[in-house]
């Protein structure tokens, strides 16, 4: 399957001379201050969540509210052949509501006492060339590859530190390359403490290539080597059916195959998962339904490489369903509400059941989540893009496997500003 998909990237390649642009964006650029952008990125999150079953003498709920604040520059680049350009970024938290007994929810880190820190800032930035069409940046970045992503499901997101090559030559052919060696955590501001279980990033190269060959089709391969971790291999099918006015099928493929690497840090992590989701979309419905399956040694792991860095339908508000030898199911239902004449408000509910997970010698548990969320985004005015949004989950999983009943909810409000 793999040498198919790359003889028919190969194909595109060799035919695609043709439908290159006769203007590159570098030959566009209007210099180095003229396209640059400065944002504002405020979000703020109340979390808490309720443990039901959790061990006498354990921490039994958590509850914290944070404000995160992300300065974010962006240069342009500067003209001639080769542009030159640079991005730079302030990342701080700070810790509205917490306390010692309900510390936890990943959004501060932990002071010597066990509490919440106050305050944290981390800073960085990259420097950036671009020749026609293909950009190579170096240094501190958040990545968005199927093998290497960064989380942003707090108030700060992951950082990553390295280098990746992004060439967008041919018309429809996105290829990338890359080669991180450090990630910092959402709570932490030293460039590599997502320790993860083992002992950090050590090293992670990335390859990988998309190409949409027409506005409804398009296919993916990533891979990715972790050093003495484990080496990743990512697929991607996306087909959209357009049936009638306001009507159309989406079926979106993903699949990773991880193996062991060098000192398999994680311990033995030998796995195939797959996931197929098929959406139907009526004006403003959509109706979702799923299927994901792993097989293996293990489940799928990752997090040293990234706390996003799984691209499947299952992977939900609190769990994943991800086990080894699971088995889940998705019923999704999506309404927007601007056909009903009210622009930016909406609503989602979903139920995920997995089942035959495999947690040791004859078990065979089962699992399922539901997630609610509601979100309203102001559509102009002063507080343009200001949103609000509410999630509520609910989880219950046999006894003895990951957490067993927990529900939580979260409340997140966020208002992006353009300077420049």
């Amino acid at each position: 399957m793999q040498v198919m998909k790359w003889s028919v990237i190969a194909l595109a390649v060799a035919a695609g001379t043709s439908q290159m642009a006769v203007a590159s964006s570098q030959s566009e650029s209007n210099g180095f201050i003229e396209d640059s952008s400065f944002n504002i990125f405020n979000r703020a999150l109340y979390f808490n969540r309720d443990f039901r079953n959790a061990a006498p003498g354990a921490q039994s709920y958590v509850e914290e509210t944070g404000l995160g604040i992300r300065l974010l520059f962006e240069s342009g680049f500067t003209q001639g052949t080769v542009g030159v350009g640079v991005d730079a970024h302030s990342l701080s938290s700070i810790k509205l509501d917490s306390g010692r007994g309900r510390h936890s929810t990943d959004q501060f880190g932990t002071t010597g006492d066990g509490r919440g820190d106050d305050t944290q800032t981390e800073v960085g930035g990259a420097i950036k060339f671009r020749i026609s069409d293909t950009v190579l940046k170096y240094g501190n970045q958040f990545t968005a590859s199927p093998v290497f992503s960064t989380d942003d499901s707090r108030i700060l997101p992951e950082v990553a530190t390295g280098t990746l090559l992004t060439s967008n030559e041919i018309e429809g052919l996105e290829l990338t390359a890359g080669r991180f060696t450090a990630m910092s955590s959402q709570t932490g501001s030293s460039r590599d403490d997502i320790n993860g279980k083992a002992a950090g990033l050590t090293s992670a190269n990335i390859i990988g290539a998309s190409y949409s060959f027409t506005d409804n089709f398009s296919a993916a391969i990533h891979r990715s080597d972790v050093e003495d971790y484990f080496k990743k291999t990512y697929v991607n099918l996306n087909y959209n059916l357009p049936l009638a006015e306001e009507q159309a099928l989406n079926f979106d493929f993903n699949a990773y195959k991880t193996t062991g690497d060098g000192d398999e840090l994680y311990g033995e992590v030998d796995n195939k998962i797959w996931s197929l989701a098929a959406a139907y979309s009526l004006s403003a419905h959509t109706f979702t339904v799923a299927h994901q399956r792993s097989s293996g040694d293990a489940g799928y792991a990752y997090g040293v490489d990234g706390g996003g860095t799984i691209w499947l339908a299952n992977s939900v508000q609190m769990r994943d369903f991800n086990g080894k030898d699971e088995k889940s199911w998705q019923a999704r239902y999506d309404l927007d509400m601007a056909s009903f004449g009210v622009p930016g408000l909406s609503f989602m509910a979903r139920y995920v059941r997995g089942t035959g997970i495999d947690n040791g010698p004859g078990s065979d548990l089962d699992r399922w989540e539901r997630n609610i969320e509601a979100k309203y985004v102001v559509q102009d005015g002063a507080a343009k893009d200001l949103s609000f949004r509410v999630r509520q989950a609910t989880y219950r999983a046999d006894e003895g496997f990951e957490g067993g009943k927990l529900d939580e909810v979260r409340l997140i409000v966020e208002y992006p500003l353009s300077i420049l």
